[in-house]
């Protein structure tokens, strides 16, 4: 979602920053390690002493709720997800359920019929276990599935659970090291439904 279908760099960059600079953290040098990632899970490898990872994260999540200005959609998403028939797409997101839901609404974008969420899974990425959900929920095997993603844990757990990986990189500052195929956004990208009830992109 996050990076894939909207931009909330600057919205989670406000609130990461300001907690990791209370916690005496080189702000510019935590900042990339967060993205993809679940809050939870970001904060328990820091290790802090005397953190609660989850008291934190349950702090960090409203506080992401109540700032969600200058979310926006990647270009061209919206019309790309309604192009899909809506019981053959899914967001797969390490946001909780209800911050996923309030930055889709700020970004104007719809609801997909299948989600996956942090709640969802036991770990998070670069965990496997949120993409076979996925596919599970969609109704395929994850070798018949694609994933767009942007940075390296989601990359690494659309891979391991065996699925194909379509890069985006609206939001990249710099070049990411992928052999994946790269996608700037959406713009241009067609769908088609063939005979068989294949999916095919075409730009």
């Amino acid at each position: 979602m996050d990076g894939t279908l909207i931009n909330s760099i600057a919205a989670a960059e406000r609130v990461w920053g300001d907690w990791a600079e209370r916690h005496g953290l080189d702000v510019a040098t935590f900042l990339p390690t967060m993205h993809g990632k679940r809050g939870i899970d970001t904060i328990r490898q820091l290790g802090l002493p005397g953190v609660d990872p989850a008291v934190e994260a349950a702090k960090i999540t409203q506080a992401e709720i109540d700032d969600v200005s200058g979310v926006v959609p990647i270009p061209g998403a919206i019309d790309f997800v309604r192009a899909l028939p809506e019981d053959r797409w899914a967001i797969v997101t390490s946001s909780p359920l209800p911050l996923a839901k309030a930055r889709l609404a700020a970004a104007g974008f719809p609801l997909p019929r299948i989600f996956v969420t942090a709640e969802d899974v036991s770990r998070g990425k670069p965990s496997p276990e949120c993409y076979r959900l996925g596919a599970e929920r969609v109704g395929f095997p994850p070798s018949q599935c694609l994933v767009f993603e942007d940075v390296p844990a989601g990359i690494i757990a659309g891979e391991s659970a065996g699925a194909d990986i379509m890069v985006i990189t609206a939001t990249h500052h710099h070049p990411i090291e992928t052999t994946h195929t790269r996608i700037p956004g959406y713009v241009g990208i067609t769908v088609e439904t063939g005979a068989d009830g294949r999916l095919t992109l075409n730009r």
